[in-house]
């Protein structure tokens, strides 16, 4: 018997020293400690009948530490899943906020002080209206008419244009074009009279519109074409017979995506004219308007894309990198997992062989 028992291949004992030596200290200690009692007897090298018994009926229930670990190490999967759904849902709301700012920019407005603008163009439609005057005057004084209704000095530089009229099947027009205030911080004003022989219409009123350059004007080759394509792209104003219109202008300027516009904005105050004429030249309707700047600022508004890309990409790379280590977390936990319950099950086998 002995001889059989010491028979054994020295390969067997040694692949057993290699299993041992290559699984972790203390890892089955509690394992050792449940078959402790299960062990042969050292006199006659058997197992009490009772006491497989009652090992056969009572089976050891005690919670191993592999057990705890592998419970560890699935709720550690769920949080890694957690926290990559949470990183994918990041990173998509990161590009879809991005393109929506790219899509949809904001508007900037700032405001630039200056000391004196560029002369506009005051481009006046009086029709069967008559210019009597055009002066400029200062500092907000206006002195009081004298011989309303006659022609007076004028002091304007202006220029008479015709050209057809892009709106009105080509009709011929005519437009008294006038060099506007530039001197803002001393109040320049323009002031003009317009009369006009009473007409069978029910209102009368004298059209005008604004374009940034008096200059654009003289120093085109075509004025006609000129005057054209601004009043196909300005706004009309209107000022009435019988009052005197106030007319105080502010320049706005809008630089979008691809190119960049100037437009007028403008107060307007109306206040009645006390004719004192005799009352047989009131027939001729007056027309009284004053040109002024409003401020010294100009208004500029720019169209500004707050998305920053560089910030974006900052937060895009991060929450990669948190994918990219959640994922080889979790595969080197699986990996490990299969391997500790192969060994698991194959330690359970030698066990039981042993107990048998």
């Amino acid at each position: 018997m002995f001889r059989r028992d010491n028979d054994r291949g020295y390969q067997e004992f040694n692949d057993e020293d290699v299993e041992e030596s290559l699984q972790p200290p203390g890892l089955y200690e509690d394992t050792k400690e449940d078959i402790s009692d299960l062990e042969p007897n050292q006199d006659n090298g058997s197992v009490p009948q009772g006491k497989e018994e009652e090992i056969v009926k009572n089976p050891p229930r005690k919670f191993s530490k592999s057990c705890v670990k592998n419970v560890f190490t699935v709720v550690l999967i769920l949080i890694y899943v957690l926290l990559t759904t949470i990183a994918v849902f990041l990173a998509y709301q990161t590009i879809n906020d991005f393109m929506e700012k790219m899509n949809n920019p904001v508007m900037s407005v700032t405001y630039k002080e200056v000391e004196s603008f560029s002369p506009p163009g005051i481009a006046l439609f009086p029709g069967n209206a008559r210019l009597l005057s055009c002066k400029h005057y200062y500092r907000d004084f206006l002195p009081p008419i004298v011989n309303p209704g006659q022609p007076q000095e004028s002091d304007c530089e202006m220029q008479e244009v015709f050209y057809n009229g892009p709106f009105r099947n080509q009709s011929k027009r005519k437009t008294l074009v006038v060099r506007g205030p530039s001197d803002v911080r001393n109040k320049e004003l323009i002031f003009m009279q317009f009369s006009q022989n009473e007409t069978l219409q029910d209102f009368s009123a004298i059209s005008y519109m604004l374009f940034a350059k008096y200059s654009d004007l003289i120093n085109s080759a075509n004025h006609s074409e000129f005057m054209r394509d601004c009043e196909r792209n300005c706004s009309m104003w209107t000022f009435s017979g019988g009052f005197r219109t106030r007319v105080k202008m502010s320049l706005v300027r809008t630089y979008g995506k691809t190119n960049h516009g100037t437009e007028f904005r403008q107060e307007s105050a109306v206040v009645k004219f006390n004719d004192k004429r005799p009352e047989q030249n009131r027939t001729d309707e007056l027309f009284f308007a004053a040109f002024e700047w409003r401020d010294p600022y100009i208004q500029e508004i720019k169209l500004i894309v707050t998305a920053n890309p560089w910030n974006s990409l900052v937060i895009l790379c991060g929450v990669f990198m948190a994918l990219f280590k959640a994922t080889n977390f979790a595969k080197l936990t699986v990996q490990w997992m299969i391997r500790m319950r192969k060994r698991h099950l194959r330690n359970k086998a030698r066990e039981r062989n042993h107990i048998n």
